[in-house]
């Protein structure tokens, strides 16, 4: 029987014996390829393998060295961004303010105007409207201290707006000439035709107006010399002219406001 050693033994000189072949064989391939001046299949796979090492550990150690380099940047990239924060908040709330600004603008004009034609009249501000529409009324920041009374005008670049109906210390009340318990005498001013401009909530009538009146649309309406106001302040421009009933002594026409009430925020009150 032969022992089981000498098979093992057998077995390493056999795998020693086919190592050394291959490796002659590869030789001999080598120096057959260098012979005819060609590179080897095994010299290209051999390089190519070196080659993809070589990337691998290079990405790795570049990612390596950007990872520590953001890591440590981090606390003042943290720090830049805060004040970039700041400052957009600081730029939009500073966007705001000049918006606000220049929206004002407008009316600040329109006042200065007013004072030009008024200088004696007394600035002031819209603060409130009527919040149920009942009345065609306002607020301004004006009142008993600054020498406002009943029955003073208010006026605007544009005309008329109304006349004060309420006093307080601080504040007053205006009721806008196109609420229907407002009256207000008033001339054609093409013509010099004497009315009555009454409101209607939205627009004014005029009433009163002789039959002998040639009415165009597009007229001027101004003011005639009253309690609250002087003569020749403008109301509006005839809008429409209503057809006269037969044997009327009269006409009447309906009167598109001078002034935007919707967008009032600057007034100049006249004292009577």
């Amino acid at each position: 029987m032969v022992p089981i050693s000498t098979y093992r033994d057998e077995r390493k000189l056999f795998a020693v014996i086919g190592v050394v072949i291959v490796a002659a064989l590869v030789a001999l391939l080598q120096v057959d390829f260098a012979s005819a001046g060609r590179t080897s299949p095994l010299t290209g796979a051999l390089t190519a393998l070196t080659t993809y090492v070589q990337l691998a550990v290079a990405t790795v150690a570049g990612g390596t060295h950007a990872a520590v380099t953001t890591l440590a940047a981090t606390p003042q990239l943290s720090a830049e961004n805060r004040l970039l924060r700041d400052e957009n908040a600081r730029l939009v709330a500073e966007n705001a303010r000049l918006s606000e600004a220049l929206s004002r603008v407008p009316a600040e004009r329109d006042l200065a105007l007013a004072q030009m034609r008024d200088p004696g009249g007394i600035t002031a501000t819209v603060i409130g409207y009527d919040p149920e529409a009942m009345l065609h009324v306002i607020t301004v920041d004006r009142g008993a201290k600054d020498g406002v009374q009943r029955d003073d005008g208010v006026t605007s670049a544009n005309g008329v707006v109304g006349r004060i109906v309420e006093v307080g210390p601080l504040s007053s009340k205006v009721l806008l000439i196109t609420d229907v318990t407002s009256r207000l005498p008033a001339v054609v001013q093409r013509g010099r035709w004497w009315a009555i401009a009454t409101g209607t909530q939205t627009s004014l009538r005029l009433q009163y107006v002789s039959q002998d009146a040639k009415l165009k649309v597009g007229d001027r309406v101004v003011t005639g010399e009253g309690r609250s106001f002087h003569a020749g302040l403008p109301i509006g421009r005839i809008a429409h002219i209503d057809p006269a009933p037969a044997g009327a002594l009269d006409q009447s026409a309906t009167v598109e406001p001078a002034v935007e009430f919707g967008s009032l925020s600057r007034v100049l009150i006249i004292q009577k």
